[in-house]
């Protein structure tokens, strides 16, 4: 029989998770940090510490980045996966360098090896997907021009992750050198194969797993998705690339009904994915770091403006829409927290889920303030150059 002490303790956590989700939306902010200071708060060394519902609150959080995952995969097909990094393998490749080094740099710069690099320079280049999703739309940028670019950068990041996520396991893993990279091989010719599979006959799997009963087809994608995460895990992958590449499987019908049947479950995972993190942290461990976290979040603030701004301009993008294309893509969560999570599972450092913890929190909040406010500055600064003389640069 369950205690009643955990049945209170999972009620408190997931109806506190409801208020924070109300709040975001009534003041327009990302519920990713606001969940992370909940997790702070009933974690070790915080207000009230949970008891004896952490270790399901756990297991809920390893479901919620496995549904993250694949949610995201819902959202492309493996053709525009494979056409965007074509069309936009530059930016791409300008996106990895200017993102991923200052965390790869600071890690190193701190003496936490290289591991422990690999890590932070993941944390510090995926953008937010799930933040610049609700930012598009709020800000009513979706029709932009410049938006066609800020979702080819993140649909390439996506696919950068799935080979990422591979290595960071086998990093983890204790694996010595040889061993390391026959896995890290083997698992990066299963995700290719996966995607050929993925490209070629997506559409008739898709076809196959298609029922008209809700109850049918929500255990049908909710089975095939754990069991493909669970068999990537046995074969060196992370589970989340799993997800990913079986939401990549689906199309048409398949994936419309599973995006809507699912994403109740994703975003109750979600949260309490975001929360347990928070857990894991203690409060007092994010002073030291803070400093870093500042550092860390106000540089690669600016290489995402610089990603965007270059990105936008390569496709012809006025200058209003490359500062918001920048803009859009400051924002770091959930991701950067799996990564994290990933490094804290593994026990890669001690001062990384802290330093990750920080570092999003700021981002999170630093990068819809900056979206909100870009454009009309960008306007005012643009009418004062027309003001002072003929030659203007309008977007």
């Amino acid at each position: 029989m369950v205690e009643p002490a955990l049945l209170l303790e999972l009620g408190g956590v997931i109806a506190a998770l409801a208020v924070l989700a109300r709040l975001a939306a009534r003041w327009r902010l990302p519920s990713a940090p606001l969940f992370l200071i909940a997790g702070l708060a009933f974690g070790e060394g915080g207000l009230v510490p949970l008891i004896t519902a952490k270790e399901i609150i756990e297991f809920g959080a390893e479901l919620g980045v496995i549904l993250l995952l694949f949610m995201l995969g819902l959202e492309y097909s493996a053709r525009e996966l494979t056409q965007e990094l074509r069309r936009h393998a530059p930016a791409g490749l300008v996106d990895l360098l200017l993102n991923f080094t200052p965390g790869f740099a600071a890690a190193l710069l701190l003496g936490w090896g290289f591991v422990a690099a690999v890590f932070l320079g993941g944390i510090t280049y995926i953008s937010s997907s799930g933040i610049v999703a609700k930012l598009l739309n709020d800000l009513r940028w979706t029709a932009n021009r410049e938006t066609g670019v800020v979702v080819a950068i993140l649909v390439i990041e996506d696919l950068v992750m799935a080979g990422y996520l591979a290595t960071i396991a086998v990093l983890v893993s204790g694996a010595g050198f040889a061993d390391g990279a026959l896995t890290l091989g083997l698992a990066l010719v299963g995700v290719v194969l996966l995607l050929s599979v993925a490209t070629r006959w997506g559409d008739r799997l898709s076809a196959l797993l298609f029922s008209r009963s809700d109850e049918t087809l929500v255990l049908t994608v909710f089975g095939i998705t754990l069991t493909v995460a669970g068999l990537t895990e046995v074969i060196g992958l992370s589970a989340a690339v799993g997800a990913f590449l079986v939401g990549l499987m689906l199309s048409g019908p398949s994936a419309e009904r599973a995006h809507a049947l699912v994403s109740p479950m994703r975003d109750l995972f979600a949260g309490v994915f975001f929360a347990f993190f928070g857990l894991s942290v203690s409060p007092a461990a994010l002073v030291p770091v803070l400093g870093v976290a500042m550092g860390l979040a106000l540089v690669t603030a600016g290489t995402k403006m610089a990603t965007g701004w270059w990105s936008a301009r390569r496709e012809g993008v006025g200058t209003r829409g490359r500062f918001r294309a920048g803009a859009a893509l400051i924002a770091r969560g959930e991701f950067s927290i799996a990564i994290a999570g990933i490094g804290l599972a593994g026990g890669v450092h001690a001062d990384l889920p802290s330093l990750a913890a920080a570092y999003v929190l700021l981002l999170a909040v630093l990068g819809p303030f900056v979206a909100h406010v870009i454009d009309p500055i960008v306007r005012r600064w643009l009418a004062r150059r027309v003001a002072r003389g003929p030659r203007a640069v309008v977007g």
